[in-house]
């Protein structure tokens, strides 16, 4: 069995967690669906289900070849929700007072949408062992 580099153990914690948490409490995640793609609910539920496919897909080393693409694709996928969010914390900057807290969570969400981009370079590489 080939050993998993830490990258792709980061990945699959991060699928899981996060796929765990769309289905325990998808309220969390539906404010930042663009509405435009549709019900919400049924979005955030449905990557759910598709990062812990993910995550086992990257345990597994019969699916490992196919996880890896596949995560990259789902982490695609996502980019709108992570645009969505970095709009919506900016905008809320603008119309509320700058706490030092409402600062930092709209950095994070502004920084977070070009550091999609190594996550996906990462997660297509993590299919290759």
């Amino acid at each position: 069995m080939q050993k998993l580099s830490p990258v792709a153990v980061g990945l699959i914690c991060a699928f899981a967690i996060s796929g765990t948490v769309h289905l325990v409490r998808p309220a969390v995640f539906e404010p930042i669906v663009p509405h435009v793609l549709g019900p919400q609910r049924e979005l955030v539920l449905l990557s759910g289900v598709a990062e812990i496919a993910c995550a086992v897909g990257l345990i597994v080393p019969a699916t490992r070849r196919v996880a890896g693409p596949a995560s990259a694709a789902l982490l695609v996928a996502i980019v709108p929700a992570n645009i969505q969010m970095a709009v919506d914390m900016l905008s809320r900057l603008r119309r509320k007072a700058p706490t030092p807290g409402r600062v930092l969570r709209t950095v994070v969400a502004v920084v977070r949408v070009p550091l999609q981009w190594p996550l996906i370079v990462a997660a297509w590489g993590a299919g290759r062992g």
